[in-house]
């Protein structure tokens, strides 16, 4: 199992950590324990992928702390926060802090299960996303000056009349640059094209 599906399990309480990483073992997960936030930070950055169960409450670093921490060094670490029954709204803070939901104890195995598979989820999402990107970005710097001129047109929506007149050369020969914009991006279609120009963030920046 890669690094990127390790389970962290931050909680004071040494029998709740010994049956988390029993229950996160069994589902097949690669589980590792910590007694506090400040040990998990003593982890160089690069070992920290995965994601997070913490409890929101504990002595020294209280989960709400590590999260603030967390959007320092990790921001994209995943972070499923254990509250107590009144804690609700520390927990709410934590979500506005970037955990992506939290559960309240006592919880049952499953709830916690699927909580660490949402979270895991997200992983793989933001994984696929970020490699479909650094793809697009390589295909963009393959286009020509003109070329991209033309792409910034398309994502605008502009006709290849409008194209033309703006960068005063002729309809047909936009329409050839239009194609090889098609042909470098290996797009299938404009929606195609605008779809993977809206993912590397192009209409922000240079539309």
């Amino acid at each position: 199992m890669t690094e990127k599906s390790v389970i962290h399990v931050i909680d004071d309480d040494d029998a709740l950590r010994d049956s988390l990483q029993f229950l996160l073992s069994a589902a097949g997960y690669e589980t590792r324990v910590y007694e506090s936030a400040e040990s998990f930070l003593q982890l160089p950055p690069q070992n920290m992928g995965g994601c997070i169960i913490t409890d929101v409450r504990m002595p020294g670093m209280s989960g709400i702390e590590l999260l603030r921490e967390l959007k320092k060094i990790a921001p994209l670490l995943p972070v499923v926060v254990m509250t107590g029954h009144g804690d609700i709204p520390l927990a709410v803070e934590a979500m506005k802090l970037g955990a992506i939901e939290f559960i309240e104890k006592p919880f049952d195995d499953e709830v916690l299960i699927a909580s660490v598979g949402n979270a895991i989820g997200q992983i793989e999402q933001g994984s696929r996303k970020e490699s479909q990107r650094a793809q697009i970005l390589a295909k963009l710097a393959q286009l020509s000056p003109r070329e991209r001129q033309v792409l910034d047109g398309l994502i605008a929506g502009n006709a290849n009349k409008v194209m033309a007149f703006d960068l005063g050369i002729s309809p047909r020969t936009v329409e050839i640059y239009r194609a090889n914009v098609m042909t470098k991006m290996e797009a299938n279609s404009l929606s195609d094209l605008v779809r993977m120009a809206i993912l590397a963030g192009v209409p922000g920046e240079h539309a």
